[in-house]
């Protein structure tokens, strides 16, 4: 049966996750935020896990695979990338197929840093690629109690949820 939802009215929502490892010898990038840590993220681009799930989230919402598919880490090109810059790329693939953002939500899974001093600037740098209000991009944090890998300090994890509609916002 054919759905009766116009196109107008589409909505569609995607998860996103996504971990990295902690090393010794890179910046920490959350959020396109560059955070004072003694250790940084290990991964072919720039590791910003927050994002990372974010671009998960809205390509899974529109229906276009993840990031492995349209920025492989097998390609030279995307060594050191910023994220910042993958995400605008990520915008641009779902506004082809005619969607606009809704709103983003965000839960960063780590023990240290703390990173509410950089919450701010981190949904400012997303809601700028993304070109909705702040009020529409959500970032929280927690720890894992102690357990697990992100418990040991060993990394971070991030989940994200993305709201797309079909047409300009």
């Amino acid at each position: 049966m054919a759905s009766t939802i116009s196109k107008a009215d589409e909505y569609r929502s995607g998860i996103g996750y996504d971990v990295h490892a902690f090393v010794r010898g890179r910046k920490l990038i959350l959020g396109g935020v560059q955070i004072p840590y003694e250790r940084g993220l290990k991964g072919h681009s720039d590791a910003d896990v927050l994002i990372h799930a974010v671009m998960d989230a809205l390509l899974g919402a529109a229906g276009e695979g993840d990031i492995g598919e349209h920025f492989p880490d097998t390609e030279r090109k995307y060594k050191g990338a910023s994220s910042v810059r993958l995400l605008e790329k990520v915008r641009s693939v779902i506004g082809k197929k005619g969607f606009s953002v809704v709103n983003v939500d965000v839960t960063l899974l780590m023990e240290e840093p703390k990173v509410s001093p950089f919450k701010a600037r981190m949904k400012a740098n997303i809601a700028r690629v993304l070109r909705v209000e702040r009020s529409r991009v959500n970032i929280k944090a927690t720890t894992n109690e102690g357990m697990g890998f992100i418990g040991r300090r060993e990394g971070v994890a991030a989940y994200a949820v993305a709201v797309v509609r079909m047409g300009k916002n």
